[in-house]
């Protein structure tokens, strides 16, 4: 394989691209063109068509669902400029990635950077070719924003833990194969007695109750937690290490929230000048007639456009680095924003037919605006409400730190 500084000279770069170009070719069913990736959903799996799981494995298999984490492990191998090659290509035949979740979202990077080396073998293939699912088990009912503040705790019983207590809001929780948590593993230290702990979602004592959110869906769960016995192989880092692995783990969850997780795909689709054109109607040069709707639209627009290249450039940034960093919390928070303002104007724009539920008078795609604007109020709240966002920018971005 080629080294990044070869791959950045066009003809390594363009001997990458054919051969890229030629296996998306031999693999990519073109019935798939621009469909939706139903592994990256938390909102729940669906059945896979045949064609689906062709794809599936045929990514899997060849570790470009994950192009540059170590082929050791199930992954690509691929550089920076390889990677972004690999993009380019399936952007241009409508080609979509079958490999997501929460573990490659959050987990998978995070156990690279801190696992051993075993449990980098057992977990991260598996993570690679989709055939593990993954939940988080952080929040609690008495540590949400606090999140050093859990409860759930872990008795050393010296071969494994056993563990008592209640996760809340774990986001396909009762989907997953398998869960990554924060514990309790000293009582008399706050962050300092907190460890990472990987938890076997079919384990004797293992709960959930799905929640029912008012957009209709029940994407997340209480987890409950009765005597359940984990293996000491289990704990990532060391006992005491979970809040530094932890908030690692949540920087990776903030880059992706924010640009290829629910909010990228609520800003996915049709612009909102299309929509407007179809509700509004235009006048005789073919621009919206409302004009104070047209200039926050374009304001809208020229924002995700905006906000879509600065993602692009701080995922490269990130790759070429060490990883995301605390900017993520600003990327978070002008996530959620553009988010909630293009469900909102989707709903002015549509009136009466963007305020469906059910019955006559409404298309499908009016009564899915309905639930996507609904949906939307909780991106200022998970992965980080927007308040805990600010005090991560002002206090290590900003350096604004508390004085006595």
């Amino acid at each position: 394989m080629a080294t990044a500084a070869e791959l950045e000279r066009p003809a390594a770069t363009d001997a990458f691209r054919e051969e890229a170009r030629a296996w998306l070719a031999a693999n990519f069913p073109p019935s798939l063109k621009h469909a939706d990736n139903a592994m990256s959903a938390v909102e729940g799996p669906t059945e896979e068509t045949p064609d689906q799981r062709k794809w599936r494995e045929a990514m899997g298999a060849k570790g470009w669902g994950v192009p540059t984490w170590p082929k050791e492990y199930g992954g690509g191998g691929l550089s920076r400029a390889e990677a972004r090659v690999l993009s380019d290509e399936m952007a241009r035949i409508g080609a979509w990635n079958p490999i997501g979740g929460m573990g490659v979202m959050m987990f998978g990077p995070t156990l690279l950077e801190y696992g051993s080396e075993a449990q980098k073998h057992e977990h991260i293939p598996a993570i690679a070719k989709a055939e593990v699912r993954w939940c988080q088990g952080y929040s609690e009912p008495s540590a949400g924003s606090d999140l050093a503040n859990i409860q759930t705790f872990a008795e050393d019983k010296g071969d494994h833990y056993l563990v008592n207590g209640q996760k809340t809001w774990t986001s396909g929780g009762q989907w997953a194969d398998k869960c990554f948590a924060l514990v309790r593993t000293d009582k008399t230290q706050k962050h300092g007695g907190i460890s990472f702990l990987l938890i076997d979602m079919t384990a004797q004592g293992v709960e959930t109750k799905p929640i029912k959110l008012i957009s209709g869906a029940s994407p997340f769960c209480e987890t409950f937690f009765t005597n359940v016995k984990v293996p000491k192989e289990n704990l990532v880092g060391r006992e005491g290490q979970g809040w530094e692995i932890g908030t690692r783990l949540l920087q990776h969850e903030r880059q992706n929230l924010s640009g290829g997780g629910s909010m990228g795909r609520m800003m996915a689709g049709n612009q909102v000048s299309d929509t407007a054109k179809k509700y509004r109607g235009t006048d005789d040069q073919g621009r919206l007639n409302d004009s104070d709707l047209r200039m926050r639209i374009v304001r809208h627009e020229m924002d995700a456009r905006a906000f879509a290249l600065t993602l692009r450039r701080a995922a490269l940034e990130a790759k070429s680095n060490q990883g995301p960093s605390a900017a993520t919390s600003i990327m978070k928070n002008v996530g959620a924003r553009i988010t909630q303002d293009r469900a909102e104007l989707n709903v002015e724009i549509m009136g009466m037919q963007g305020l469906g539920w059910e019955g006559e008078g409404f298309s499908e795609a009016e009564l899915q605006q309905t639930r996507t604007w609904l949906w939307g109020k909780a991106v200022s709240i998970y992965g980080g409400s927007t308040e805990i966002q600010n005090n991560v920018i002002a206090k290590r971005i900003l350096g604004m730190l508390d004085h006595q």
